[in-house]
């Protein structure tokens, strides 16, 4: 993937943890492909057959908040009930998130995430839209 396309994400080098590169024109974009990412830096792969849906609703006070809290939900999710989700529909208003989760059961993954973290993690805007670093804790 090119930095030069509207949204996206892009494995950074990172001393002990991992690094996220990620944009796109507006804060849901942005936070899908922040989830795109994720799994694919842990090698997320689902296993064939049934399809699950979830709900959710999210507030944070900013918009790195909302990130955090989003991709710590989708962690939550993976780790407990053994879930990924590959089609989200995220809409976001004001401060307040709800987004449909799409996926299936995790078949199998090549590393763990830990956590998502507040390390230098800030939005920017940018003339393209928005864009931020997030590391992961592995």
């Amino acid at each position: 993937m090119t930095v030069n396309s509207s949204a996206g994400f892009q494995e950074r080098p990172h001393t002990a943890d991992w690094e996220l590169h990620v944009w796109a024109p507006d804060l849901a974009n942005l936070l899908v492909q922040a989830a795109s990412g994720m799994y694919a830096l842990s090698g997320v792969r689902w296993q064939p057959g049934p399809r699950q849906t979830r709900r959710l609703a999210l507030f944070a006070p900013d918009m790195e908040g909302l990130l955090v809290r989003f991709l710590q939900e989708l962690l939550y999710l993976s780790e407990v009930e053994g879930v990924a989700f590959d089609d989200l529909d995220v809409q976001i208003e004001d401060s307040e998130l709800r987004a449909v989760l799409h996926g299936a059961p995790i078949a199998g993954l090549d590393k763990e995430i830990k956590a998502v973290t507040y390390h230098n993690l800030r939005i920017e805007r940018t003339s393209f839209g928005l864009e931020t670093h997030i590391v992961f804790d592995v």
